[in-house]
């Protein structure tokens, strides 16, 4: 009677045990996500478990991309106190200097052999002729007045091959030769070198940020002036000039600073960059159809500005990416 307990006892026991691995298996079941067979579509059996899944919504908006460049005060323009027709413009670089005066000089020539040594002989040559058709001058005459305008005009000629050489250095060095003359006093020229790869995203005109290690809590506003039109042959580099209202003459020729460009992107719809995966070289993100479901989707992608990259297809505004989580979405979808 006492071994038909026993035996009793231990059935009951195994019964007990049997059901609660039963029991145990169901919950385990129930908490078990439906992936269908392509992978692109996963369901929770409780919501409560797609509360796991951080998600945002997409919207189209413009893209910002902050680019940093070193740059430096390339040249100030101040008042010349001598009455002089123009400004003075202080260069970093004594070379630019020496070829900006040097420029100025044979402007100055051509001036002068344009508008007052030409003129004087066209009209001495004028009236040789004149005074040849009367008798009153020689065919040496003639011919002295001829060769003397010539010599003139051969004078200009060379006065302006001259000013070639000084303007390419001025554009190699980031200037337009023809601005800083009429430059106004008061103006600070930066220059900067930008990767020939993003130049295609810098305007002409658009607004930039300078700190200056002079002034290291102040900030400055300045205005792409000009891109040069030539590429570095070793650093793949091109100079922007930025130009700066520097009335109050705080910043000298010389100084260091960075110089911040906000390159906009244009509007795009765009993703956090933990939102997306790759496998076997194409780009997936995971979208949150409803309190239980996500859908795998493919993407094709742009450019990555900050943590944002741009998604060109397959991703609508309003859709709920999934941003905390993807990489068990990922096991589940990919079965790995």
């Amino acid at each position: 009677m006492k071994n038909l307990i026993v035996c009793s006892s231990v059935a009951l026991l195994l019964l007990a045990g049997c059901k609660n691995k039963e029991s145990q298996k169901a919950v385990v079941d129930n908490s078990t996500p439906t992936v269908n067979a392509a992978g692109t579509k996963i369901t929770f059996p409780e919501a409560e478990s797609g509360r796991f899944f951080q998600t945002e919504k997409i919207s189209t908006t413009s893209l910002m991309a902050d680019i940093t460049a070193p740059a430096k005060v390339s040249a100030t323009v101040v008042r010349s106190g001598e009455g002089a027709s123009g400004n003075i413009v202080l260069f970093d670089n004594p070379e630019l200097s020496g070829n900006y005066t040097q420029l100025l000089q044979h402007l100055t020539m051509i001036n002068q052999i344009q508008n007052i040594n030409i003129r004087q002989r066209k009209t001495e040559l004028s009236r040789i002729k004149d005074l040849q058709e009367h008798g009153a001058a020689t065919g040496k005459d003639l011919l002295e007045s001829q060769t003397a305008l010539a010599m003139e005009e051969t004078n200009l000629i060379n006065e302006r091959s001259a000013i070639i050489e000084h303007e390419t250095k001025l554009k190699a060095g980031g200037f337009e030769p023809r601005q800083l003359r009429s430059a106004r006093p008061g103006t600070a020229y930066i220059i900067c070198d930008v990767p020939e790869s993003e130049i295609n995203k810098v305007k002409k005109g658009s607004k930039c940020m300078i700190q200056f290690t002079a002034f290291p809590n102040e900030n400055f506003n300045g205005t792409i002036d000009d891109i040069a039109d030539m590429v570095d042959q070793t650093t793949r580099m091109i100079k922007l000039r930025v130009s700066i209202n520097n009335s109050a003459g705080k910043l000298k020729a010389g100084m260091f600073g960075t110089v911040a460009f906000g390159l906009s992107e244009g509007r795009n719809l765009s993703i956090n960059k933990d939102a997306l995966i790759t496998i076997q070289g194409k780009n997936y993100v995971f979208v949150k159809i409803g309190s239980k479901d996500f859908e795998r989707r493919e993407v094709n992608t742009g450019d990555q500005i900050g943590d944002r990259i741009i998604a060109y297809n397959g991703l609508k505004n309003g859709d709920n990416v999934v941003t905390k989580g993807v990489m068990q979405l990922k096991g589940l979808s990919f079965g790995y």
